[in-house]
């Protein structure tokens, strides 16, 4: 009699398990909701949309309550997070926590739904980040087919913001240098004003900082990278992971001129954070970094739990960045 049991081809516990017959099962990551013409908490709206078909990528996009109708609104690209395998820009948690950003930074907030591993190993997901930045600043000229009216009605391209959290951070960086290397930009010559990276996933063959040397080789961040991009070139190494590879971009082409990132007490990629600043700050780059240590809190504790008072505050010093 044969088992009904599937049999599994390899897994990144505790975060989800890929079976020989292709499925993929994920174990951690809040449910998808469906986008809300009228959130009562915020006044929020929210709708999805796509605009590529091969490869799929969508977005769904957050209009806070207007004042009136002809007011121009800040622009800011999210990325969320997820190890780049896990959560979506449809699910609960980032459905609530930026229909919380729209309305208290009073911003338009476009949340790209990217590709994710292991169905689609990185580099994908950057490929789509880039893509989707690319099609959301053509809408400053308008002149592109399968427009979004919300982009063209009410963003402010001259306040145009990149952001995200954990490995939607590390997609928001690698734009940054994109943009910054002086051989691609976006349509129209639009510039990003800033940048928000929130407990950046970054990582290296080597601890630094406060990281124990015990343990590295099996460190979280280390088995994620290996199993998202398993022939990436330098292995953990690789510029898009650790961004002081020998061979990585100086950070000093970083093209935007301001930049804020959250580190949190109790999170494991803290000293990542921090050691990122300090780059940046030692780079010769020629803008604004600011780091906000938030003591006692673990990872992304504002997505997970946005009415305690460190992430109001949190939300807060977003709001008054995204100007």
């Amino acid at each position: 009699m044969a088992s009904s049991t599937k049999e599994i081809d390899r897994e990144l516990p505790p975060l989800l398990r890929v079976y020989k017959d292709g499925t993929v099962e994920r174990f951690l990551g809040s449910k998808i909701v469906p986008p809300i013409p009228l959130d009562p908490e915020t006044g929020v709206s929210s709708k999805d949309i796509t605009f590529s078909q091969n490869p799929l990528i969508s977005a769904r996009i957050h209009l806070p309550k207007l004042t009136n109708q002809t007011q121009k609104l800040p622009i800011l690209v999210y990325y969320h997070g997820g190890a780049f395998c896990l959560e979506s820009a449809f699910s609960f948690l980032h459905q609530r926590y930026l229909n919380i950003i729209a309305s208290q930074a009073n911003v338009l907030v476009v949340s790209v739904e990217y590709r994710l591993a292991p169905e689609h190993p990185l580099p994908a997901a950057y490929d789509d980040g880039w893509f989707s930045l690319k099609w959301i600043t053509s809408h400053s000229i308008n002149n592109i087919n399968n427009a979004e009216p919300w982009l063209i009605k009410y963003g402010d391209f001259d306040r145009f913001y990149i952001g995200g959290d954990t490995s939607g951070a590390n997609i928001a960086h690698n734009a940054l240098l994109r943009v910054g290397n002086g051989v691609e930009t976006l349509p129209d010559d639009v510039k990003i004003r800033g940048a928000l990276l929130a407990f950046p996933l970054f990582w290296s063959s080597k601890p630094v900082l406060s990281e124990s040397v015990e343990g590295h080789e099996q460190s979280s961040p280390m088995k994620v990278w290996n199993f998202v991009y398993p022939d990436a070139p330098g292995g953990i190494d690789n510029p898009l992971i650790n961004p002081l590879a020998i061979d990585a971009p100086s950070l000093d082409i970083i093209g935007c001129p301001k930049i804020l990132i959250f580190v949190a007490g109790n999170d494991d990629l803290r000293d990542r954070g921090i050691w990122y600043y300090d780059a940046v700050k030692k780079s010769g780059w020629k803008g604004d970094v600011e780091l906000v240590h938030v003591e006692g809190e673990e990872h992304c504790f504002q997505i997970y739990h946005p009415e305690t008072q460190s992430s109001i505050d949190m939300v807060k010093r977003i709001a008054s960045f995204l100007v």
